[in-house]
């Protein structure tokens, strides 16, 4: 027998028992697609499923209630597959092996995918059962949400008839997230020469042990961006000792705030002492900005073995040192709104080294669509006083948060009458498919929430058990004010 059999309410663990049955990770959702079907059809329910294998079921009203607003009930159903180094696990094969730990549920040495398989499991327990009070519902099941929104970004503008939403991928009960940012990714090309060193000894220069952590969720903190530091370094160095610049290279997800950098430069064989000797010093004073934020910044200067690299010319040297120096990084405004929240923001992601010329990766975000233009714009600006060529592809929409909104009205006041309690809202500074949706259903009134989640996307995730039961009754309290 399954240890959630006991658990409240049985109808969502029934339907979560089943999901973790069934492989779905990120990009490969066809058999969790399928099993959503199997459960529209088996109740009578009207469905569709797209090319992409997002699925929209739609339940009619509570008899006495047509008349009451759509509501949309949406979650993602892909899962991020992590697993501990000695745990054998198949994640396209094998069930989510579950363990209770006192008031949580967690797996035993893998994700388990309460994100967003609870979310799931809430909207197929309320098509299921016949006693609710509510008006028309559609469940929109969308895929790939992890990777990229990929599964909300595919949706058709003429899907969704309701205009209220209910994201049940939030991670904290009681708080209700009511906006998030947009973003998009900037690549920017810079072309250099390179010739032939005039020094005679290689020398490595590698910046360590910054915490880097998610360019969204992180950025507020101040943590040191890597490439940005060591380049800076590089940049204050040359005006007092002449070196040549071989490679600079850093960074690596644009999503992550880079942890390490490391660059290659040639000097005079006597000079390498002064390098160490400065950059121990300009160490220094970089760990007292930086403190407390970062507590365990290191430099390590050493000479590199092989043969002389190529270096780059004058020109080009600083050409790159001064786009790098120049970029921006870290929040760039606050919002107007919301105090605390990072309205506008910009990562310096990467840079790599490449024959002809240094690839650097960007990315910026905003819950401010023309401010997130703006901050594009101004890499581009600075990108050309460099001579760099920059690709920008689209991005995905932010989610503007609005304090008057019916549906967060209607949701704070409805916890209360559910828990006693008061409940929180917040915006946050990363992508929510709300934002994509919110741009392809205008007039879309939305909030997301969830149970009480505990770190997704990681072996250690665990949902606390009580919380879930408190997050079914919740949204169906809202259901049932809606109607």
């Amino acid at each position: 027998m399954s240890i959630l059999k006991d658990l409240e309410p049985k109808l969502l663990w029934k339907y979560f028992d089943e999901i973790r049955k069934i492989p779905h990770p990120s990009g490969k959702e066809e058999k969790i697609a399928e099993y959503v079907v199997s459960v529209a059809e088996k109740l009578g329910l009207d469905y569709d499923k797209d090319s992409v294998d997002n699925v929209l079921i739609r339940k009619a009203a509570t008899p006495g209630h047509e008349k009451a607003p759509t509501v949309v009930l949406q979650g993602h159903l892909d899962m991020v597959c992590e697993k501990n180094s000695d745990k054998t696990f198949d994640f396209d094969k094998d069930p989510i092996e579950l363990v209770i730990d006192g008031e949580w549920l967690k797996a035993d040495g893998t994700t388990l995918g309460a994100d967003n398989g609870i979310g799931v499991a809430a909207a197929l327990a309320i098509l299921e059962d016949d006693n609710l009070v509510h008006g028309p519902i559609e469940a929109l099941f969308t895929v790939d949400e992890e990777r990229g929104l990929v599964g909300a970004m595919s949706l058709s503008p003429d899907w969704l008839q309701g205009r209220t939403l209910i994201n049940m991928d939030s991670e904290d009960l009681g708080v209700f997230s009511i906006g998030c940012a947009g973003g998009a990714d900037s690549h920017i090309h810079l072309p250099v020469n390179y010739q032939a060193p005039r020094g005679d000894t290689a020398v490595e220069v590698h910046l360590s042990g910054l915490r880097g952590g998610h360019s969204g969720i992180d950025i507020h903190e101040g943590r040191g961006n890597a490439v940005k530091i060591l380049n800076r370094l590089l940049y204050q160095l040359q005006k007092t000792l002449p070196f040549e610049l071989a490679c600079l290279e850093g960074g690596d997800k644009h999503n992550a705030i880079p942890r390490e950098a490391m660059a290659r430069i040639v000097v005079k064989k006597d000079q390498v002492k002064t390098v160490e000797d400065w950059m121990a010093k300009a160490i220094k004073d970089i760990r007292i900005e930086f403190n407390p934020v970062e507590k365990n910044i290191q430099i390590a200067v050493k000479k590199a073995d092989g043969n002389l690299p190529q270096v780059l010319d004058p020109d080009s040297q600083n050409r790159l040192l001064a786009l790098i120096f120049a970029l921006p990084h870290g929040p760039l405004a606050m919002s107007r709104d919301i105090k605390g929240l990072v309205e506008t923001s910009n990562n310096v992601a990467s840079v790599k080294c490449d024959k002809d010329k240094i690839k650097l990766h960007l990315s910026s975000r905003s819950s401010n669509m023309s401010a997130l233009k703006a901050t594009r714009d101004k890499l581009v600006a600075i990108a050309e006083m460099a001579q760099a060529k920059v690709e920008q592809p689209e991005g995905y929409p932010g989610w503007m948060p609005d304090l008057d909104s019916e549906i967060l009205k209607i949701s704070s006041k409805t916890y209360k009458e559910v828990t006693g309690k008061e409940a929180k809202y917040e915006a946050i500074h990363a992508g929510l498919e709300c934002g994509l949706i919110g741009e392809k259903f205008p007039g879309m009134d939305m909030i997301s929430l969830g149970p009480t989640l505990k770190h997704p996307h990681s072996p250690d995730e665990r949902v606390h058990v009580e919380s879930v039961d408190v997050f079914f009754k919740h949204v169906l309290k809202i259901l049932e004010k809606l109607a």
